[in-house]
Protein backbone atom coordinates (compact mmCIF):
# COMPACT_ATOMS: atom_id res chain seq x y z
CA UNK A 1 0.00 0.00 0.00
CA UNK A 2 1.00 3.72 -1.04
CA UNK A 3 0.92 6.93 1.40
CA UNK A 4 -1.73 7.67 -1.64
CA UNK A 5 -3.76 4.59 -0.91
CA UNK A 6 -3.98 4.37 2.72
CA UNK A 7 -4.40 8.11 2.55
CA UNK A 8 -7.47 7.71 0.42
CA UNK A 9 -8.85 5.09 2.01
CA UNK A 10 -8.42 6.78 5.13
CA UNK A 11 -10.27 10.11 4.03
CA UNK A 12 -13.20 7.97 2.32
CA UNK A 13 -13.66 5.94 5.90
CA UNK A 14 -13.97 9.34 7.33
CA UNK A 15 -16.19 10.26 5.43
CA UNK A 16 -18.14 7.29 6.11
CA UNK A 17 -18.27 6.82 2.15
CA UNK A 18 -18.15 2.79 0.72
CA UNK A 19 -15.63 2.73 -2.46
CA UNK A 20 -18.72 2.52 -4.38
CA UNK A 21 -20.23 6.01 -2.87
CA UNK A 22 -16.43 7.53 -3.66
CA UNK A 23 -16.71 6.44 -7.23
CA UNK A 24 -19.74 7.86 -7.66
CA UNK A 25 -19.38 11.27 -5.86
CA UNK A 26 -16.24 11.89 -7.83
CA UNK A 27 -16.64 10.96 -11.13
CA UNK A 28 -14.60 7.84 -11.37
CA UNK A 29 -15.36 4.15 -11.84
CA UNK A 30 -14.83 1.73 -9.00
CA UNK A 31 -12.56 0.09 -11.01
CA UNK A 32 -10.36 2.90 -10.30
CA UNK A 33 -11.28 3.51 -7.22
CA UNK A 34 -10.41 -0.07 -5.92
CA UNK A 35 -6.81 -0.15 -7.97
CA UNK A 36 -5.77 3.15 -6.40
CA UNK A 37 -6.96 1.96 -2.73
CA UNK A 38 -5.04 -1.44 -3.33
CA UNK A 39 -1.40 0.94 -4.32
CA UNK A 40 -1.42 0.36 -8.17
CA UNK A 41 1.55 2.09 -8.73
CA UNK A 42 0.59 3.65 -12.62
CA UNK A 43 -2.54 5.40 -12.72
CA UNK A 44 -3.69 8.65 -14.28
CA UNK A 45 -2.62 12.05 -12.19
CA UNK A 46 -6.10 13.76 -13.83
CA UNK A 47 -7.94 10.70 -12.42
CA UNK A 48 -6.61 10.97 -8.93
CA UNK A 49 -7.33 15.15 -8.93
CA UNK A 50 -10.56 14.42 -9.66
CA UNK A 51 -11.33 12.15 -6.67
CA UNK A 52 -9.07 14.05 -4.62
CA UNK A 53 -10.89 16.96 -5.27
CA UNK A 54 -13.60 15.97 -3.06
CA UNK A 55 -11.64 16.02 -0.38
CA UNK A 56 -10.22 19.23 -1.28
CA UNK A 57 -6.72 18.03 -1.62
CA UNK A 58 -4.69 18.11 -5.13
CA UNK A 59 -1.98 16.08 -6.02
CA UNK A 60 0.74 17.71 -8.25
CA UNK A 61 4.05 15.71 -10.01
CA UNK A 62 7.44 17.35 -7.93
CA UNK A 63 10.88 17.74 -10.18
CA UNK A 64 13.66 15.93 -8.22
CA UNK A 65 17.26 16.19 -9.08
CA UNK A 66 20.13 13.74 -8.14
CA UNK A 67 23.06 14.46 -7.42
CA UNK A 68 23.91 13.07 -10.65
CA UNK A 69 21.74 14.41 -12.93
CA UNK A 70 22.95 18.13 -11.04
CA UNK A 71 25.57 17.68 -11.92
CA UNK A 72 25.68 17.54 -15.54
CA UNK A 73 23.24 20.39 -15.89
CA UNK A 74 25.58 22.74 -14.01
Amino acid sequence: MTNLSATVKMLRKQHGLTQEELSLKSGVGLRFVRELEQGKLTLRLDKVNQLLRLFNYEMMPTHHISHETSTNIL
